[in-house]
């Protein structure tokens, strides 16, 4: 049966977030197409990861049998998380905007899965093609031609690293204009932003279904 990789990044939960409600849609839609799947569930936020340090960043440039005991132990969780990812037919993530750029509990992440001649900086990277979901939520407006398009540091940089170097097949959900029934100066957008946040749920199942369907015998 297929596996799922799902990760949240969101610092609030689920009734305060723009981001966890669309990940939970696509998981009940997969789970519902895949009951007996597993599930790998990462909440970095309530469950943060310390960030990568000297030794586990410079055991990934080690073979395995001359690591020092250090960069065994530094090293182990790298190898669980890059696994993690390697075994998943599908990927989810949840990626709200935060100060225009990603939650540093999912960079993170990212930097310890991020192994040079492994997952990523090879010919065949460990977990190349597997299909990934990113809903990246954002409380403005930041799309092609609007005043803060520069601004967005979300969707290039996950573009950059899951597909450019981990090889992933990223493919982006992105509710946005949340903030806008809750700041005042907003509220000529909260019908946009009603769209925008129902056109995501609709994204998120017809997804799930889609690569559901991939998987099914």
């Amino acid at each position: 049966m297929p596996t799922l990789l799902h990760i949240d990044s969101s610092m609030h939960p689920t009734e305060g977030s723009a981001s966890r409600p669309v990940t939970n849609a696509f998981r009940k839609e997969w789970e519902t197409q895949h009951p007996d799947g597993t599930v790998i569930y990462r909440d970095l936020a309530t469950d943060p990861l310390p960030h990568l340090d000297a030794a586990a960043f410079a055991a990934g440039f080690v073979s395995p049998d001359e690591r020092s005991p250090e960069q065994r132990a530094a090293f182990a969780l790298r190898d669980t998380l890059a696994a993690e990812l390697e075994q998943a037919d599908v990927v989810l993530i949840g990626a709200p905007m935060y100060n225009f750029t990603i939650p540093s509990t999912l960079k993170a992440w990212l930097d310890h899965v991020i192994i040079i001649g492994r997952t990523s900086l090879t010919e065949a990277p460990s977990a190349a093609g597997t299909p990934t979901v990113v809903v990246a939520s954002r409380g403005g407006g930041y799309g092609p031609g609007t005043p803060r398009e520069s601004f967005e540091f979300v969707t290039n940089y996950l573009g950059k690293t899951l597909d450019g170097a981990l090889g992933l097949d990223v493919d982006f959900i992105v509710p946005e204009l949340t903030m806008a029934r809750t700041n005042p100066a907003m509220a000529d957008l909260i019908e946009l932003a009603d769209a925008s946040k129902a056109k995501a749920h609709e994204d998120a199942v017809s997804k799930a279904k889609e690569l559901a369907a991939r998987f099914t015998a």
